[in-house]
């Protein structure tokens, strides 16, 4: 969340930040500023009372003492009805604090100044281009049908199990996903990063923490308990990003533990609310999908650089897969709610002969480290400060399986597997079956 002491101090800053991301949040700060003034305001006089009643309080045993029992019956009378007030004050104070709260959860982070102004994915920038797009001699295919003329992706079999936007890759298709989780992962743990195996469930104050409540909980597969404990209902995580960064949730590190690095392979689960026309061939935007994660957790002054190197990590896949890619700049409009600054990596699918997203790449300032309460020492006498967060798709498995399909394709029906990738398969190509 943002810094509520920055808000209060200088609300216009936070009001031109967030209308370059939308006007639409400008009402938003004004109640909130509202609410947090009111509840100050409460907390104030419910003070006031507290310290008034400790005082007379303490005056009655002197009362008693002198033998002033008129004295002694005046002030606990006040006492007691310092009390009545206080308890009404403080019944309205709690709902007030939780109305308070919800308002700061639903307003999204500032971008940062180096973020480019604008509106919609059309105002994004291009950072750089990676490797040149593949002149074919033929019309090439689609993902979904070269996986389907080779026998290795089965969506029809996935709907007759799961409904549409779920997958069934099979043989040399789940051989060639099982490849890429692993090259992925030995390549960032050679950059440093430490691998992590995650629970696939969790808590709903872990996806607050990392913002995915309350904003998307129409996206997220939730579990019910059997027994009707709402407080023991789970989350199916949409990301690993969200067990691996509240990793940190509620400590105080000391210096030397940061910067930290993680990495995670998981499945992912997304109900894609509001995707529906979008995509609905193949791969590309699944209900259920694989990804490896990148997650850092820095000092403040360190996490634009960790962004550059974050992203660089990330691109060096596509890069060693000699995948065409690009790298983009999110303007103001398009950066994700947690986001202060995002660089998103597209990898061209010549059947559409254009580029999509396959990572993202974000740089979250101390806005999830708020709501977690995650925090370090700079020395043993410091003040604790909050860290800073960052993540990024290390890369999506399914969408790097289709650029693969798609930009390996050959004449005959074959697929090459890049150099790189070929210990991992066993094979340097997919042949059909």
């Amino acid at each position: 969340m943002i810094d509520p002491a920055l808000l209060r101090k200088d609300p216009d800053l936070v009001r031109a930040g967030l209308k370059n991301r939308n006007p639409k949040y400008l009402p938003a700060i004004d109640e909130l500023l509202k609410l947090d003034a009111e509840h100050r305001e409460k907390l104030r006089v419910v003070e006031d009372l507290r310290a008034k009643r400790n005082a007379s309080s303490s005056l009655i045993g002197k009362a008693k003492a002198s033998k002033n029992e008129e004295e002694a019956a005046r002030l606990m009378a006040e006492v007691s009805g310092l009390k009545d007030q206080m308890a009404k004050l403080e019944a309205e104070l709690s709902p007030l604090a939780e109305k308070t709260r919800l308002a700061a959860l639903g307003l999204p982070n500032l971008p940062h100044e180096s973020v480019p102004v604008g509106h919609s994915e059309a105002d994004n920038k291009v950072a750089r281009e990676g490797l040149k797009a593949r002149t074919f001699d033929f019309k090439p295919l689609d993902h979904q049908t070269v996986g389907e003329k080779l026998g290795i992706l089965d969506l029809a079999a996935a709907a007759k199990l799961s409904g549409s936007r779920f997958a069934l890759w099979k043989g040399a298709g789940a051989k060639l996903l099982r490849a890429i989780i692993n090259f992925q992962l030995d390549l960032h743990l050679k950059a440093g990063y430490q691998e992590f195996w995650p629970p696939y469930l969790v808590r709903p104050e872990i996806l607050e923490g990392t913002g995915q409540l309350p904003k998307f909980e129409a996206d997220l597969y939730k579990t019910k308990n059997a027994e009707g404990d709402k407080a023991n209902d789970l989350y199916l995580i949409p990301t690993a990003e969200v067990p691996l960064t509240n990793l940190v949730r509620e400590e105080i590190l000391s210096a030397d533990k940061l910067p930290m690095k993680l990495t995670a392979y998981t499945p992912c689960f997304r109900q894609e609310a509001g995707s529906y026309g979008k995509d609905v061939r193949g791969v590309i935007r699944n209900h259920q999908f694989d990804k490896v994660e990148l997650v850092r957790i820095t000092r403040p002054e360190d996490s634009l650089a960790a962004l550059e190197e974050l992203t660089a990590d990330a691109e060096r896949v596509l890069t060693t897969l000699e995948l065409p890619h690009r790298v983009l700049s999110l303007c103001t409009g398009d950066i994700g709610p947690a986001s202060r600054k995002t660089y998103d990596l597209e990898v061209w699918m010549p059947s559409e002969s254009k580029y999509r997203e396959i990572s993202s790449c974000s740089d979250c300032g101390d806005y999830q480290a708020r709501r977690m309460n995650a925090r370090f020492r700079r020395d043993a006498k410091a003040a604790p400060e909050f860290v800073h967060t960052l993540n990024g798709s290390g890369v999506a498995v399914g969408r790097l399986a289709a650029a693969l399909l798609e930009n390996g394709q050959q004449q005959d029906g074959t697929v090459s597997i890049p150099k790189a990738l070929q210990p991992y398969f066993g094979a340097d190509a997919i042949n059909p079956a």
